[in-house]
């Protein structure tokens, strides 16, 4: 039997909630495969952790979680902690930390979930976004100089480096090539002309050793109105990490919202642990309310089957997804059910067993 060490960071709002039914939908695969054990260790780090001991995770929270295979984040966030500490010390902290450079988000229409746009079936959005994870935008740095006087001046700076650059879009390239799909790089190179420019000759030098890869370059602006009006228009897309994020939000709204986002922040080498989470965050405003949609850190769970080689589970938990949406009962409120978390994540799990 193989067993994986899985850490679970629920952190807040409604990130306890849903992680309970990633869980519990991994403890269903593990029980119907027979083969598969997963041992979960839960770490109450987040905003009620940071305002009991002023840190989002303990100094030594890299350590113990260097040890798992895994990692599932609930959400991140809370009133009263400003979001660049929340954000920074735990989810960026990790993903810095241990180098999770690829941010994998599936943008993709499943049958039964709502589209606000006309006339668009399912197979006109079903695209992979591959965001730069690890610097760009989000580096964080910069500085401060004069506060609180007429001379004061915020710089923030954005790190592009050519290993950075190098590996992510390689990754894009290779996937496109397994796939047989095009590749599409989304830059702003007319406007940040150090940054964009060496992404895009970056992305020029390395399409040259993937002669068989269909590729297209787009600006940012570019790319947002075409995800609206030609969706099909994008099967792999490769980012900076700003851009994948303002994009990838945009893309939920396309594919029926945010209680249907995942994203996996994968070491591809595996030196370190991976770690997949929802993308919706903490909706303090309906946590408690057994309201919230599991769906989207289900399928995160998904992800991490993919990356842990069990790819078949990981298509029969998304399938599952698909087939839950379509027969439209035990969905939750954000898709137009009354059913509450535990319960869509309870009938999920019996889809999985042919109990539906």
């Amino acid at each position: 039997m193989k067993t994986y060490d899985i850490a679970v960071i629920a952190g807040d709002g409604i990130g306890p909630e849903v992680m309970a039914e990633a869980v519990k939908v991994l403890q269903t695969v593990a029980e119907l495969d027979g083969g598969l054990c997963f041992r979960f260790t839960h770490y109450p780090w987040g905003c009620d952790y940071y305002l009991k001991t002023g840190q989002m995770m303990p100094e030594n929270g890299l350590e113990l979680l260097s040890g798992h295979d895994a990692i599932l984040l609930g959400a991140v966030g809370t009133p009263g902690v400003p979001d660049h500490i929340s954000l920074r010390e735990l989810l960026l902290r990790i993903r810095h930390d241990f180098d999770e450079y690829i941010n994998l988000r599936p943008v993709k229409l499943l049958r039964g979930a709502s589209c606000p746009l006309k006339d668009v079936a399912p197979e006109n959005v079903d695209m992979v976004f591959i965001r730069e994870n690890s610097e760009g935008e989000y580096s964080g740095q910069g500085a401060w100089l004069y506060p609180g006087t007429d001379r004061e001046v915020v710089i923030q700076d954005g790190v592009f480096s050519r290993k950075g650059c190098e590996r992510v879009i390689r990754y894009a390239y290779e996937l496109a090539r397994r796939e047989s799909k095009s590749l599409t790089s989304v830059s702003k190179a007319n406007a940040l002309n150090y940054s964009m420019v060496f992404w895009d000759q970056i992305f020029a030098e390395i399409g040259r050793e993937y002669p068989d890869v269909e590729t297209r370059s787009l600006l940012v602006d570019a790319a947002a109105m075409f995800m609206v009006k030609e969706p099909q228009r994008f099967q792999i897309v490769v980012t900076s990490n700003l851009f994948g994020d303002i994009l990838t939000d945009l893309g939920a709204a396309i594919a029926g919202g945010m209680g249907l986002a995942a994203g996996a922040n994968l070491n591809p080498e595996r030196r370190f642990p991976s770690m997949f989470e929802p993308i919706h965050g903490s909706a303090p405003d309906i946590a408690g309310q057994g309201a919230a949609n599991p769906l989207a850190a289900i399928w995160s769970a998904s992800q991490l089957l993919d990356f842990l080689g069990h790819e078949d589970w990981g298509a029969r938990v998304l399938a599952a997804i698909e087939a839950l949406l379509e027969r439209g009962a035990c969905l939750p409120p954000d898709q137009g059910g009354s059913a509450s978390t535990a319960e869509c994540g309870d009938a999920l799990c019996a889809l999985l067993r042919g109990d539906m």
